[in-house]
């Protein structure tokens, strides 16, 4: 199998808690895996690790071949490894478009460099475009950001994390507060994105997960609880027993 994404072992403690406990984690390339867990399972703790907003307490992390456990956020980002917040906080009085201009200069290092020819703007202005087309929005290019619904805000930031050309997409709960439509929206959007990338995703939205994810790991506090495809994962008694409740409900309600 290969893999773009692997972790061996990955732990991390605070002060004697150990919020993330020995996680081995294998990310096939050109998948969506889903990481998924009750409230406190250390699921963002880890999404934390892997783009090292925290230092493992032990452990190490492999990504295309190379061990980047101790390197900085930045040449995490540059290896390609995106976390959609890193980048993409939308700027609401920008309209859509310069929105994802920014992002591109960032991406090409001229972030700064005001004094840049309009003909380099337009060659960005035309990427611009196509990104925007890539995630439904380009006939909101114009519209200030701020005016579009949540569920637009959030392909837009899509369109500027990917503006960063991923490797490695790792979406923090793209769907949470979405109504219906918007939630539908995302999960076409998702599956979209990762026809031509790998995707590594928080959700808690136990239907989009099964109709998208290829590989789900569940976690419990802190440790791996079970790992498969949504058939095998939804059928664990492990996991239903840890999904008691609302959640539980979902877990079956997802078929």
């Amino acid at each position: 199998m290969d893999c773009i994404l692997e972790t061996r072992d990955l732990t991390k403690e605070f002060k004697g808690f150990v919020a993330v406990d020995k996680v081995n984690l294998r990310v096939k390339r050109g998948s969506i895996h889903a990481l998924i867990g009750p409230n406190g399972a250390g699921k963002t703790t880890c999404f934390n690790l892997l783009t090292k907003f925290l230092t493992p307490t032990s452990g190490s992390i492999v990504f295309d071949g190379q061990d980047i456990t101790l390197e900085k956020p930045a040449q995490i980002a540059r290896r390609g490894v995106i976390r959609s917040f890193q980048i993409s906080a939308v700027f609401p009085h920008l309209s859509v478009l310069e929105n994802v201009r920014v992002a591109l200069q960032r991406e090409m290092g001229s972030s700064f460099h005001f004094w840049r020819s309009e003909r380099t703007l337009q060659r960005l202005d035309a990427r611009a475009l196509e990104l925007l087309d890539s995630v439904d929005l380009l006939q909101f290019a114009s519209l200030p950001a701020v005016e579009l619904s949540y569920g637009r805000k959030r392909a837009l930031e899509i369109a500027t994390t990917l503006a960063m050309d991923p490797k490695l997409m790792l979406l923090d709960e793209p769907t949470q507060g979405m109504g219906l439509e918007d939630v539908d929206r995302i999960r076409q959007l998702i599956k979209k994105v990762a026809a031509s990338r790998t995707v590594l995703m928080v959700e808690h939205n136990m239907s989009v997960v099964a109709s998208i994810a290829d590989t789900i790991t569940v976690l419990q506090r802190g440790a791996t609880l079970a790992e498969g495809s949504y058939a095998e994962v939804s059928k664990n008694p492990s996991v239903v027993e840890a999904y008691m409740g609302s959640a539980n409900v979902e877990l079956k309600g997802a078929h």
